[in-house]
């Protein structure tokens, strides 16, 4: 090799290992910092004897005014490793697409999912999935009376609200529009666990239905093809079309093509834009 060609490759190598060098090339890269997409806060409940974490996105319109209220919409299973950011995203392309309203989210992040909400059961296997269950009405005051409120004084919101929930979200959803229909203006019940307690809120939902002369009100559910399922969203059916209750909008869609682990997604976007279309 000539004395150029020395020189040459050496320089050569010398610009290489700048080039690699892992302290330089961390030293390119900008700090990695935290990513945020909306809000966290904790409430110390007095009804549940914990404290709660709860999770917002706003989905506003481009139009928006950044200051303008929203309606809300509450979310049991609302916690970041739950169903509060595929929920958040589809609330964000639906707004901005402009099949739906603009909303805010409301998370609530799970300690005791089976306990919270779950109405009393006398069945003994029901029971058995949790050390404790039957909590929904305590779950339902900690909403009514600490969450609301909150919610109310920490954003700018309109008097709209309404709640969504899978499974077990599901019958809770389902058991506080036939206990309490005043509390939410629309419910979005997906896949509901009917089942419980030998299926006592379809028994009794009728009746309960029949108490009210009117319900204006709005309430979607959505069925999969899970084993089970479309006959409890049948006996729903019938309950409701019987009721013939004035005001009261209802729709149940049934999705024979989706599991109890698939429905929730695609339901959750079929019930946005039926339920909060614009206009």
């Amino acid at each position: 090799m000539t004395a150029r060609r020395k020189v040459l490759a050496a320089m050569a190598a010398t610009v290489a290992a700048a080039a690699f060098s892992p302290l330089q090339a961390a030293e390119a890269f900008s700090k990695a910092a935290p990513l945020s997409i909306g809000d966290t806060f904790t409430i110390d409940s007095r009804h549940l004897g914990e404290t709660r974490r709860i999770n917002v996105y706003m989905a506003r319109g481009w139009n928006d005014a950044p200051d303008a209220p929203l309606p809300v919409l509450y979310m049991p299973d609302g916690g970041l490793a739950e169903d509060f950011l595929h929920v958040a995203g589809l609330l964000q392309v639906s707004v901005a697409n402009g099949t739906m309203r603009s909303f805010m989210l409301v998370g609530i992040e799970n300690t005791q999912r089976r306990r919270d909400l779950t109405g009393p059961t006398e069945v003994a296997e029901d029971r058995k999935i949790a050390p404790v269950v039957g909590g929904s009405a305590a779950y339902r005051s900690f909403i009514r009376e600490e969450l609301m409120p909150q919610v109310k004084a920490r954003y700018r919101t309109t008097q709209e609200s309404a709640i969504i929930g899978e499974s077990l979200a599901g019958l809770f959803v389902m058991e506080t529009f036939l206990q309490e229909p005043q509390l939410f203006d629309t419910y979005i019940a997906i896949d509901p666990s009917l089942w419980w307690n030998k299926r006592q809120l379809l028994q009794q939902a009728g009746a309960r239905l029949r108490a009210h002369k009117r319900l204006d009100k709005t309430l979607y559910v959505a069925a999969s093809g899970e084993k089970g399922m479309p006959e409890l969203a049948q006996q729903l059916e019938a309950a409701l079309a019987g009721s013939k209750v004035e005001g009261l909008r209802w729709q149940l869609a049934p999705l024979p093509d989706e599991t109890h682990l698939t429905v929730y997604h695609p339901a959750a976007l079929r019930a946005f834009r039926s339920a909060f279309k614009p206009g």
